[in-house]
């Protein structure tokens, strides 16, 4: 097993769902030892996310949570309270997704754990942050979407129905947000010597994904609405219909556009006014695309992947899910990655999208495999709350007690 960047950082994931387990799935995937501490009776929602499932298992949650040890506690009890705070202690992260105000009412807000262990970087991901008038809302991908104007601009085009983008990418975003944070107070604390409160939102989430569409509206050109697939600073970049499926061009720059017009054979458009320039061509978008489409129809997709490759013109297919993960690219670049499970044995999961290198991947043999650390599958409910409280100075007449109390879990 390689040991990661963030090898001997203990983080505390009380966290649920999606945004705050994809946070500590990005800080497990670079070496951290994520310790998952759900709640009894049930635990994380996203167990209950079936189908699908694997032998009763929720593929939900095995995808966020491998790489994690798990525990179960009663966060109703008191007993249930101390052992989080007793963590937290010894912990240099804790991650949490609850509502603003929720951790603090049960006595484990940041105020309190920062003053029990000062060095605790502390993360907090929440529907639309700390501040500001709706902080204490709840966060909901499809609510993000929809407040960060995204559904506005995602969609076939003016007049369609809203359309939210298929992948939660607020809640993803939020998470990846989080661990960048992390990161980030974890180095100023090599520094300072002093933990940080990390706060971000499913709604910035949200933000960050309208850079070009910001840049339009700030600079006077009012809000953009939906374009299909297409761009709305260059063209010609989006998807058009062959004869047998769809593929997408990226002829966004004038070099790339005057390839393109010599794989089309069709030089008189080099000539024609309405294309001369980017700015033209966005202007007069409608026209380029009806002439484009009729040229791309009357091919396959992977004859025009052909003859655009050759022609040097960025495209590629509008692959499914399915074909993604069977890609010879994604097995190069380890995106498909065997895990052990407890109760399943081998089971399949995407890996990591950070790769470390000891040296130039292309130098051959002594380049380090770029595999993550993490080989653990997600953890069956409760499956490590002995070992862990035990490794964190519990007897075992202190866990038996706990355990008889059902103030804690076990595997299963």
């Amino acid at each position: 097993m390689i040991a990661g960047p963030l090898a001997g950082v203990r983080v505390i994931e009380l966290a649920h769902i999606m945004a705050g387990p994809v946070c500590g799935l990005m800080l497990a995937d670079l070496g951290a030892d994520v310790v998952k501490i759900e709640r009894l009776p049930h635990g994380d929602g996203s167990r209950g996310f079936v189908p699908p499932d694997v032998d009763g298992e929720s593929a939900a949650f095995m995808m966020l949570n491998r790489g994690k040890r798990g525990i179960a506690v009663d966060l109703r009890a008191p007993d249930g309270v101390e052992i989080v705070r007793r963590l937290a202690a010894s912990a240099d992260v804790l991650i949490e997704n609850f509502r603003v105000g929720t951790m603090e009412a049960i006595g484990l807000g940041w105020d309190t754990l920062s003053n029990a262990n000062p060095r605790l970087v502390y993360c907090q991901i929440t529907g639309f942050g700390r501040t500001g008038p709706m902080a204490e809302r709840g966060g909901f991908d499809l609510i993000a979407q929809g407040y960060a104007g995204l559904m506005s601009i995602t969609g076939e085009g003016p007049g369609r129905e809203p359309v939210k983008v298929g992948a939660p990418v607020t809640d993803i975003t939020a998470g990846i947000l989080g661990a960048l944070g992390v990161v980030g107070a974890l180095y100023e604390r090599e520094r300072t010597g002093v933990g940080k409160l990390v706060d971000t939102s499913l709604y910035e989430a949200g933000i960050t994904h309208t850079f070009w569409q910001s840049a339009i509206a700030l600079a006077g050109g009012g809000s953009p609405g939906p374009l299909g697939s297409a761009h709305p600073l260059a063209a010609p970049y989006q998807a058009f219909q062959t004869a047998d499926g769809w593929i997408n061009v990226g002829a966004s720059n004038e070099a790339t556009w005057e390839r393109l017009i010599d794989a089309l054979g069709r030089h008189d458009l080099g000539r024609d006014a309405r294309f001369d320039t980017n700015a033209d061509r966005m202007v007069n978008l409608d026209d380029l695309v009806d002439v484009l489409s009729r040229e791309f129809s009357a091919r396959s997709t992977r004859d025009w992947l052909t003859s655009l490759e050759v022609a040097g013109v960025p495209a590629g297919p509008v692959a499914s899910i399915g074909e993604m993960l069977a890609h010879p690219q994604s097995d190069a670049r380890h995106m498909v990655i065997e895990v052990e499970h407890g109760a399943l044995g081998s089971v399949r999961s995407l890996g990591s999208p950070v790769k470390f290198w000891d040296s130039d991947p292309g130098s051959g043999p002594s380049a380090r495999n770029p595999d993550p650390p993490g080989t653990r599958g997600a953890p069956r409910f409760g499956e490590h709350t002995r070992e862990v409280l035990l490794e964190a100075g519990w007897s075992e007449q202190e866990v038996a007690e706990l355990a008889s109390k059902h103030e804690l879990g076990s595997g299963r």
